[in-house]
């Protein structure tokens, strides 16, 4: 039987405020030298590439927003950012005001244009990047050395100590859940069958319904909102700190390049439904004993429904193999690597054949032992 599912979404009762964006084009110049500064990961500082200066400034908490406020989102980032995009593979990037994008961190060609694009909403929350650029390509090199079976040359051509600091965009959501619930469970019995005048151990399959409601609570589910970097990948490099990000500014993105947004909240929002459907059938089956699922059904109402629209810190790296580009990516907050590599054949092939040999040998001993 298929399984299927309902969601309704409860309207909100009273909606908050919108929160007024301060839109500000100032440019975080040292005061000991003027020269621009930068956000230091290892000092969670601006900092003077020149002279050395550290310029701390106060970050607050992000704070929820009124999902009713996701439908109407829009702009509010254009006074402070511009957007640049790659001609050779696509990527959009979202840049200070005072920067200009040299070379594309998904590809790495200088093949950059200016756009006239609006940069989209302005980001409401920020998880600042924590790792600096030498350790994160410390740890990309080690992730590299591992890919066994890649091909020499492609882990030659990588240069981690070349990885580009970039924000990606996503959103978070939190929700309280309300569900009715149906369900055909099955366990599996055992019974004696006399079959051509020998008897068998059968296995057979009881049936049981269940049904009830279940109510629950989910806190920062999180979607990606980039067009660069899948959720896959979101999910391999997770954890995420999005409990404690920052309220954003200006601040976080100098130095760094932000992924303009490539998907609607609310189309996020869908994706988010789709998470909590899945861990609510986990959670409401998690209390009974079964062996199958034949059929479950569930519809389920949504309330208090608020959402962050969150920076996410990611260190691209790129290696071509065959003219096929191939990214690999370090989570600026943790260190954690995640990517893909081409695969040997001839390595591949050298392994199988070293296996067959090793086999080969272990049964000329056991035959010569044999003998003997």
């Amino acid at each position: 039987m298929k399984e299927s599912e309902k969601t309704e979404q409860m309207p909100g009762e009273e909606s908050a405020p919108v929160p007024e964006v301060e839109n500000t084009t100032s440019v975080m110049k040292c005061p000991s030298c003027g020269a621009n500064m930068v956000y230091s990961a290892e000092r969670g500082a601006l900092y003077c590439e020149y002279c050395g200066s550290v310029r701390e400034f106060a970050g607050e908490e992000s704070e929820e927003i009124d999902f009713a406020h996701l439908l109407s989102a829009s702009g509010g980032w254009e006074n402070e950012s511009h957007v640049f995009r790659c001609e050779n593979c696509g990527a959009t990037e979202v840049l200070d005001r005072r920067e200009i994008a040299k070379t594309c961190p998904f590809c790495g060609t200088s093949n950059i244009v200016a756009t006239d694009e609006l940069p989209g909403i302005r980001p409401n929350a920020v998880v600042p990047f924590a790792v600096g650029s030498e350790q994160a390509g410390g740890f990309a090199r080690a992730w590299l050395k591992k890919r066994l079976f890649a091909p020499r040359k492609f882990r030659k051509s990588a240069k981690p100590e070349e990885m580009r600091g970039v924000y990606i965009p996503a959103f978070t959501f939190d929700a309280n859940t309300d569900s009715s619930y149906s369900a055909t469970l099955g366990v599996y019995r055992y019974r004696s069958v006399r079959r051509n005048g020998r008897w068998e151990r059968e296995r057979y399959t009881e049936y049981f319904h269940v049904s009830g409601q279940y109510a629950s609570s989910f806190d920062d589910v999180l979607i990606q909102a980039s067009s660069e970097v899948r959720q896959q990948v979101v999910n391999k490099l997770q954890p995420y700190n999005t409990r404690s990000s920052r309220a954003y500014t200006q601040e976080y993105l100098s130095g760094f390049t932000a992924e303009q947004n490539a998907r609607a909240g609310t189309e996020c929002w869908e994706d988010a439904k789709n998470v909590i459907a899945n861990r609510l059938r986990s959670q409401i089956l998690s209390g009974y004993h079964y062996d199958v699922v034949s059929s479950f059904n569930i519809s389920t109402r949504y309330s208090d429904v608020t959402y962050k629209y969150v920076l996410l810190p990611v260190y691209v790296g790129h290696s071509t193999w065959r003219q096929k580009l191939y990214n690999f990516f370090v989570n600026g907050e943790t260190g954690k690597v995640t990517g893909k590599a081409p695969v040997s054949p001839l390595k591949v092939l050298g392994v199988v054949l070293l296996c067959a040999a090793a086999v080969a040998l272990l049964v000329w001993l056991g035959v010569m032992y044999a003998g003997g």
